[in-house]
C-alpha cells in the first residue's frame, strides 16, 4: 500500500495495486459502503470478461462495511483500490480516480456507479465510440436500445424536465441521461488545459455536472450509447442523493454549470 499525499487537486489517498496495468482503459468505480451491490456488479463484470478489457479500479470514500477486502476484490477481478483518506465525497473520489489513470497512462476513463443499476456489461460500447475520436460518451437508458427499469416517477421526471435540459444548455448538444454516471472520457479531454479536473472546487456532484459540458464547449466530439439502468423492485432507492437538501444542492450545481461557475478561468477570478 503506498500513501498518496501532497498533489495540488488530489485528496489524500491509498493506493493498493493488485495488478500491473494490462490494457489502454481504465473503468473506475466509486463506491462507500455497498456491500452486496459492488460484488454482485464485479460478478457480472468477470462473467462479461469485462475485467479483460479494462482495468478496473475501486475509488472507495472509506467504507466500513468489509466490502473492500483485498482477497475479494482480487477473486472479482479487480486491478487496483484506491481508498480516500481526506474530505469530499464522489467528486473528490473522482478526482484520486482521474489522477491514478493519468499517472499510469490510460487513454481512456470510464466511469460507472457502484451500486449495481447499471449494465456493466456494456463497456465495450463505451471503447467502440473512444476508439472512434469521441472524448465524452455519456450512458442513455432514454436512447433507442437503452432501458429504463423501475425508475422512480421523481427520478423519471426530474432527469427529463429539469437536470438534462440544463445540462443540454450548457454543453450546448442535446444529452438525455446526464445523471448518469456511466460515461466514458478520452484522455485527450482530461488532460485538456482548459478542463482541469483535478481542483479541489470539485468534492461533491460538481465534477459529474461539469466535465457533462466542458467537452462540447472546447470544441470536443461527444456522443451518447444505450445502455440499461434497473432500479431494484419494492426496495429503497440506492443513491446517495437524499431528501430537499440533497436535491435542493444538486439544483444549485446546475445552475453554477450553468452560467460557467467551474470553468478554470472563473475559479482564478478571469
Amino acid at each position: 500500500m503506498t500513501v498518496i499525499e501532497g498533489i495540488p487537486g488530489v485528496p489524500r489517498f491509498e493506493r493498493e495495486e493488485f495488478r500491473e496495468k494490462e490494457s489502454e482503459y481504465c473503468l473506475l468505480i466509486p463506491i462507500l459502503n455497498e456491500g452486496e451491490r459492488i460484488r454482485r456488479e464485479l460478478r457480472r463484470a468477470q462473467q462479461a470478461g469485462v475485467d479483460k478489457l479494462v482495468d478496473i479500479a475501486i475509488c472507495d470514500g472509506a467504507s466500513t462495511d468489509g466490502c473492500t477486502g483485498e482477497e475479494g476484490l482480487r477473486a472479482l477481478g479487480v486491478n487496483t483500490l484506491l481508498t480516500k483518506r481526506d474530505t469530499g465525497k464522489q467528486g473528490a473520489q473522482l478526482r484520486m480516480g482521474i489522477w491514478w489513470a493519468l499517472e499510469r497512462g490510460y487513454q481512456g476513463v470510464l466511469t460507472i456507479d457502484g451500486n449495481d443499476k447499471d449494465s456493466i456489461e456494456d463497456v465495450p460500447k463505451f471503447i467502440e465510440k473512444l476508439e472512434e475520436g469521441y472524448d465524452l460518451v455519456q450512458g442513455s437508458r432514454f436512447v433507442p436500445g437503452g432501458r429504463a427499469v423501475n425508475t422512480p416517477k421523481s427520478r423519471y421526471w426530474a432527469v427529463k424536465l429539469i437536470h438534462a435540459p440544463l445540462i443540454s444548455l450548457a454543453a450546448g448538444q442535446r444529452f438525455t441521461d446526464t445523471t448518469n454516471a456511466y460515461r466514458a472520457y478520452s484522455r485527450r479531454y482530461l488532460t485538456h488545459p482548459e478542463v482541469q479536473p483535478l481542483r479541489d472546487i470539485f468534492q461533491t456532484y460538481e465534477l459529474l455536472a461539469y466535465l457533462s459540458v466542458r467537452a462540447t464547449q472546447l470544441g470536443l466530439r461527444a456522443c451518447e450509447v444505450p445502455v440499461t439502468r434497473a432500479y431494484p423492485a419494492g426496495e429503497p432507492t440506492p443513491t446517495k442523493i437524499k431528501g430537499m437538501k440533497g436535491n435542493g444542492e444538486l439544483m444549485t450545481i446546475l445552475l453554477k454549470n450553468l452560467a460557467g461557475a467551474y470553468k478554470p478561468r472563473a475559479e482564478s477570478g478571469a
